[in-house]
């Protein structure tokens, strides 16, 4: 008999299984659900919580709108000008004409060119005509000149600005160095090399890369290390631009916030762009390089279109780390990441193996590390200063502001390749000085300062001979004047002579008056002052006026100094803009401090009819609707009888051709020019010629002497004005500086042939004569064939004393 058991509960126990089951699942459902709620609820509070980050930051418009930018000033066309209608072209097109037609736009056709300016225009829209031709002058150059510039209305013009150039942008809170471009500016080759080495499916993935986020999440963690990379582009931009540089892992999702923002708003090109003008590629002084325009002018001084292949793959190769593959300081380390990029551009399909090798075998053709002479780095410093302190940081780093200032970019070129071939020489005869010695050389530093000398306007300035090393600017640092200071003693003799003082009973002041240069000790506040002249134990005697400056001799020229009056003195020199000169007697040969652009203002005083112009870059501030936030006019004040600026600038004239400062003669400069030659501890030359005014300063920044205490001192004439001479002689190459002429007398003072043997107005019978400028009624009666009494001895005949000897020349130069 079968028997059955039960167990009980059993049916039971299978009815409610099923049920737990259901219910736990359920509950499993409900749990994930509302995760799922929560975390799109926090996302979601996240995502509207930083999309305010980056409504902040675009508030005030395009993301850039924040970048001020830095031109220079506009290039006058002249009627006459040797210049051809595709360089104005080139300039315009350079400028942002066509591209940009806010700017303007311009049209060829054969040789002339129809410029019509935009409403983005730094000038009235009014637009010209400007044509050009062949010379009809067979003594000029063969290459076409300006023939005619007409405006719009038909009406004939003498001249028309171009649009000022870039020169640079910066950001004023964080002094960033940025060159905006559009993504149609950026090479192909560019944009691969990129998109190579840090994003490949950039134009593919909606901003994250998630597998290797994970990756480095895991990695990160493993090693303790916050050195894993993963970011996109869109990624690197949104941490680059509005979170700071501190590894969090927090910090990653507030990243990836901002990332989604980006990619909802702009598409992919646009974030192309904004990357290209935001990533950092190094530092060059004390501006960070922002963007790749910035970075193709920085290390090879070009337009970022101009790049090649290997120069693209070498600035892409810099974005991760670029302080470590500077391509100045460790070219080996920059060299293999440029061809670890092309190896990837080859992997991508961007190109050929075959291309690759071409481009690997290019050597680093950087631009020189020294001086840009492109972006002049010491201009744009004192720039940047001058805005802070106008402007202020804040307005500079939020408002959209155009700078244009007053430099010109081809005479900046011309002064960056003067002061680098100039200090090669100066640092050969430094290296001859200590040959012998077992002495350290210290290489000495050099200024530049070149402006304007009717309005002030500083074209050019060089403050030091290499700003990556050193941003210290030279021509804004006080250094003792030496005897480029003279002239204002001789020029305050000669205003003295004009309100009617009679100067020792030796009558009216002129350039024939003759002053004692024996030793002499001079008494001051009770006590004796006993200097000397440049070479010691040399003093020629009684000597004119004209000699004394020309050879710089000092006892003469403090003897004059006390005739006047030592205050009298320093009082021109203070409104001249030598703030500290005081009335002692060392300040005849100049002991007190001015910088270099101080001086340069000074010496305006006697190039522009005794009117002294305050050096200024800054000359307009607009905004991005081309509005003016702020214009600066030139400041100027008459200082001095025009009548006296004159006869001092004939006597800088005459040191020009037969005294210290004819080493510029000796170095090629020929034409009409006004100048004076210092040596302190320091070397200077200050100079000029009808539309050009120069100064340079060269000395040791721990104010030793130049040539450290040995035997030869080196003097200006010897260092500074062969620099001079090379600047110079570059600047009259250019149309804007080359129709340099003769200075015009001022009313009331006529130029007079002197003898050069007699010293005394020169007839028929003296051919070998000089040219001075007297106040008229001054002139000596007596001629050089008919003499009424004694003549002063000529000094071609005696070993002169006096700073910044030179040889005598034998005839006045043609």
């Amino acid at each position: 008999m079968a028997i059955k058991l039960k167990l009980g509960g059993n049916g039971n126990s299978r009815g409610r299984l099923p049920g737990l089951k259901h219910r736990f699942l359920r509950g499993l459902l409900l749990a994930a659900l509302s995760c799922m709620v929560l975390g799109v609820c926090v996302l979601s509070i996240c995502y509207f919580k930083y999309q305010s980050i980056v409504d902040d930051r675009l508030a005030s418009g395009p993301i850039f709108a924040n970048v001020a930018q830095i031109y220079a000033a506009p290039r006058e066309v002249r009627v006459g000008q040797r210049l051809t209608v595709l360089f104005i072209a080139q300039e315009l097109r350079t400028a942002g004409y066509n591209t940009n037609p806010q700017l303007g736009t311009f049209t060829l056709s054969g040789n002339s060119i129809r410029i019509k300016p935009g409403p983005g225009s730094y000038h009235s829209p009014d637009g010209a005509t400007i044509a050009t031709g062949q010379s009809a002058d067979t003594g000029t150059s063969s290459g076409p000149v300006v023939q005619s510039i007409t405006a719009e209305n038909g009406a004939p013009l003498a001249a028309y600005q171009l649009e000022p150039q870039l020169i640079t942008a910066l950001s004023g809170e964080n002094r960033t160095k940025r060159r905006l471009v559009t993504y149609g500016e950026i090479p192909p080759n560019m944009v691969q090399a990129v998109l190579a080495i840090e994003d490949r499916r950039f134009f593919e993935h909606g901003g994250i890369n998630y597998v290797r986020i994970a990756k480095c999440a895991v990695e990160d963690t493993l090693t303790g290390h916050k050195e894993c990379g993963g970011s996109t582009l869109t990624m690197q931009l949104a941490r680059g631009f509005f979170l700071s540089p501190e590894k969090k892992f927090t910090r990653k999702l507030i990243e990836i916030m901002i990332t989604f923002q980006l990619e909802a708003r702009f598409n992919k090109q646009q974030i192309f762009e904004m990357y290209a003008n935001q990533v950092n590629i190094g530092r060059r002084g004390s501006f960070e390089i922002n963007g790749f325009g910035e970075a193709a002018e920085s290390f090879f001084g070009k337009d970022l279109r101009q790049l090649d292949l290997a120069e693209c793959a070498l600035i892409a190769g810099l974005i991760q780390n670029p302080s470590w593959r500077n391509p100045y300081r460790h070219p080996d380390r920059a060299m293999e990441r440029r061809n670890l990029v092309l190896d990837s551009m080859v992997e991508t399909g961007a190109i050929t193996q075959s291309e690759a090798d071409r481009a690997k075998a290019e050597p680093l053709r950087l631009a020189a590390p020294n001086i840009d002479a492109a972006e002049a780095p010491y201009f744009v410093d004192l720039v940047h200063d001058q805005l802070s302190q106008r402007v202020g940081d804040q307005e500079l780093g939020h408002d959209a502001l155009r700078i244009y200032t007053s430099l010109d970019p081809e005479l900046q070129r011309a002064a960056s390749d003067a002061v680098e071939a100039g200090m090669k020489n100066v640092d050969d005869m430094v290296r001859k000085l200590h040959k012998k010695t077992d002495s350290n050389i210290l290489y000495p530093q050099v200024a530049l300062v070149a402006l304007n000398p009717h309005t002030g306007q500083i074209l050019a300035l060089v403050g030091g001979r290499n700003y990556g090393v050193s941003q210290l600017n030279h021509a804004t640092a006080e250094r003792p004047t030496g005897s480029i200071f003279k002239p204002f003693v001789y020029a305050a003799a000669y205003n003295t002579s004009l309100n009617g003082m009679d100067l020792g009973g030796n009558g009216i002041f002129t350039a024939l008056t003759r002053l004692n240069d024996d030793p002499h000790t001079f008494m001051f506040d009770g006590k004796p002052y006993d200097p000397g002249n440049f070479e010691k134990g040399e003093y020629p005697g009684m000597v004119t006026a004209a000699q004394a400056i020309a050879h710089s001799l000092n006892i003469a020229t403090i003897g004059l100094a006390e005739q006047i009056g030592y205050e009298n003195v320093a009082a021109l020199a203070r409104t001249a803009g030598i703030t500290n000169a005081r009335g002692t007697p060392s300040v005849a040969i100049g002991t007190y401090n001015a910088t270099p652009i101080d001086m340069a203002g000074a010496y305006t005083v006697f190039a522009n009819n005794g009117v002294h112009l305050k050096p200024w870059m800054l000359a307009s501030v607009r905004n991005a609707n081309g509005d003016i936030v702020a214009d600066f006019a030139p400041e100027a004040k008459q200082v001095m009888d025009p009548r006296a600026a004159y006869l001092t600038q004939s006597l800088l004239e005459f040191t020009a051709n037969y005294g210290t400062a004819s080493a510029v003669r000796a170095h090629g400069f020929s034409a009409p020019a006004a100048g004076k030659t210092g040596t302190e501890h320091d070397a200077w030359f200050a100079g000029y010629s009808s539309n050009l005014l120069c100064i340079i300063w060269v000395g040791n920044d721990d104010y030793t002497d130049i040539s450290h205490g040995l035997t030869h001192r080196l003097q200006g004439a010897d260092t500074a004005a062969p620099i001079w001479a090379e600047f110079m002689n570059r600047a009259i190459k250019l149309p804007q500086y080359s129709d340099m002429h003769s200075f015009s007398p001022t009313d009331g003072v006529q130029l007079v042939r002197i003898d050069k043997n007699t010293w005394l107005p020169a007839d028929d019978s003296c051919p070998e004569d000089y040219n001075l400028a007297f106040l008229d009624g001054t002139v000596p009666a007596s001629t050089c064939s008919h003499m009424g009494g004694e003549a002063p001895q000529s000094l071609i005949q005696k070993i002169f004393g006096g700073g910044d000897k030179q040889p005598q020349p034998t005839t006045p130069p043609q």
